[in-house]
């Protein structure tokens, strides 16, 4: 792609890679795990248990700014994340922890829209890695709690109503499956897909700058503007994966845990 640029631009282009994902501590002098990732994970842990005291700490009978928006909040992650799976009587005792959840990873995921801050925290695979062992954890806790250890491996290994002899493939794979791949993928599928994104948008925005404001040629120009352009949409098609990805981490959070409470189902 850069040998055909200077025919374009009087400056070549340097297209974004991995080290979009890699900074330097925020102190010179500090510890090195204090970067801008880190220092955003706080603060939207910050605004998490802002909201929630907000919106829930002085209850009223008709809601009212804050309270209005929690319940009307609450009401969705209930109703579309935790009822599904974990029905009437499970899923108010597992709304906190969802509820929390889904708005953690939507914050981290915003951040990459926001001006000045501009980064996804949920594109560095430690942070979705952790939630990710974290709901491993909980949930193979509940199923032993819940089945037994031998019950649990059963009910994983061997699903009723099948042939025997199909146990013999369904067993491994279904092992491996329950205890490890669905829980690789329910970070990776995060990761990936913020990484993805912010990679894409950084790609077209520095397309319009570079062709527009760096290397202005008369050949570029139209090659800067399909970049702004391009940026624009997908900034906006990015705050519905943003939040869409949120959804999907806490709805499979309750199908895990659902899984786990309820394995007739």
């Amino acid at each position: 792609m850069s040998a055909a640029l200077p025919l374009l631009a009087s400056e070549e282009f340097k297209a974004p890679g991995l080290g979009l994902f890699e900074w330097p501590p925020i102190l010179a002098s500090g510890p090195a795990w204090f970067n801008k990732p880190t220092a955003l994970m706080m603060l939207g842990s910050l605004l998490v248990i802002v909201f929630a005291y907000a919106a829930f700490s002085r209850p009223r009978v008709v809601p009212r700014g804050m309270q209005n928006v929690g319940e009307l909040a609450y009401t969705f992650v209930r109703e579309q994340v935790a009822r599904p799976f974990l029905g009437t009587k499970d899923s108010d005792r597992w709304m906190p922890l969802l509820f929390t959840l889904f708005f953690f990873v939507w914050i981290m995921n915003l951040f990459g829209s926001i001006i000045f801050i501009q980064f996804p925290v949920m594109s560095i695979i430690g942070y979705p890695a952790i939630l990710a062992i974290m709901v491993w954890v909980l949930t193979q806790y509940l199923g032993v709690k819940r089945q037994g250890p031998i019950g649990l491996f059963k009910n994983v290994m061997f699903p009723p109503g099948l042939p025997k002899w199909v146990y013999v493939l369904v067993a491994p794979i279904e092992f491996l499956s329950h205890f490890f791949l669905r829980h690789i993928t329910h970070a990776v599928r995060l990761f990936a897909t913020m990484m993805a994104g912010h990679l894409i948008v950084a790609l077209f925005s520095d397309v319009g700058w570079h062709f527009l404001f760096v290397a202005l040629t008369p050949l570029g120009a139209p090659l800067g503007l399909i970049g702004v352009i391009m940026t624009i949409l997908l900034t906006g098609f990015e705050l519905f994966i943003q939040a869409l990805q949120a959804y999907v981490f806490a709805l499979l959070t309750a199908m895990f845990i659902g899984g786990a409470l309820h394995p007739e189902h």
